[in-house]
């Protein structure tokens, strides 16, 4: 018997943080979190991470957990999610999955099996010393012209996702979206109800623009340059997000301040429009507009009825 799981996501800014918290006291659940950067220890402005104090007693998991000088894989997320959902259960409680972070989301609610896709590490090598070369979009346009699906999807910056696109292609002769067709992408072991909250373009764009100068007041530029002191360096993982590689860049001198500030931002618009495009694909979304309620009690209040009103009705 399939097992409930519950999904929030939503583009950054948009106030998944205050709506979870509501939404597990109502549920009796725990959350989970999906957010590529929050993994990380001492990262706590740039990534908007959930203070201790704010958690009101709900236990959150897959948080502040990771030294931001190791990598994390999405196969890895997979595997603490799994485990943090399994413990949930035992417990009597519902596991709420909330973030922005699309693939680790995918990796529960999709039944993606490349793993069963042997690995060529020569042609994985020879990838990464061209993108050394010529740059990683150099190895993003050579994607175009097998997997235009993945190119589309991918941004230049991903390299370890473009690459795994182009080798799955050389090793079976197919795109990413064709081998998944041939696998039934939904069969997997949970009931999902999966919610993703939008609102107005402008307001969240506005809600962005104000969340990174609430940061850089909090102390976003002494956090990095902490980080610096312990050695994170720009070809990091971590540092890859989206405030610190900015802030990095103006504490290394290569840009002003008012430069990084505006980088951040114009990066965080286009991030949340990435996600909710990344969000469009899986037609199981229900869409919550915020615009649509008073306040976040009656956004709770809704999507609780919701969920309850598709359990009962399976």
């Amino acid at each position: 018997m399939k097992k409930d799981l519950f999904i929030l996501a939503g583009p950054t800014a948009i106030g998944k943080t205050e709506t979870s918290i509501e939404l597990a006291k109502k549920l009796n659940g725990e959350i989970i979190s999906a957010d590529s950067m929050q993994i990380y220890k001492y990262m706590d402005i740039g990534s908007a991470k959930i203070k201790p104090g704010e958690m009101q007693n709900v236990k959150h998991y897959l948080l502040d957990f990771l030294d931001p000088r190791l990598e994390f894989s999405v196969a890895e997320f997979k595997e603490k999610a799994t485990e943090a959902i399994n413990e949930i259960y035992i417990k009597g409680k519902s596991p709420l999955i909330v973030g922005g972070t699309g693939f680790y989301i995918d990796s529960l609610v999709l039944n993606y099996d490349f793993a069963s896709v042997e690995k060529d590490e020569i042609y994985r090598e020879s990838l990464k010393e061209i993108a050394s070369e010529k740059g990683n979009e150099y190895v993003h346009n050579l994607l175009k012209e097998v997997d235009e699906e993945s190119y589309k999807r991918l941004f230049p910056n991903d390299l370890k996702r473009i690459i795994r696109a182009l080798e799955v292609y050389k090793l079976t002769g197919k795109t990413l979206s064709q081998f998944n067709t041939e696998q039934n992408i939904y069969d997997i072991p949970y009931n999902v109800y999966y919610f993703v909250l939008n609102m107005n373009r402008d307001k969240l764009y506005e809600r962005i623009n104000r969340r990174v100068d609430i940061m850089i007041e909090q102390g976003l530029i002494d956090e990095v340059r902490k980080l610096k002191e312990m050695g994170c360096s720009a070809d990091m993982q971590s540092m890859k997000g989206i405030g610190y590689k900015e802030i990095l860049s103006y504490l290394n001198g290569s840009i002003s301040l008012n430069e990084a500030i505006e980088m951040i931002k114009k990066g965080s618009r286009n991030y949340a429009k990435r996600q909710l495009t990344w969000f469009r694909k899986d037609k199981r979304v229900i869409w919550i507009g915020k615009d649509e309620f008073k306040d976040n009690e009656e956004i709770v209040e809704y999507i609780t009825n919701k969920f309850y009103g598709l359990k009962f009705n399976k």
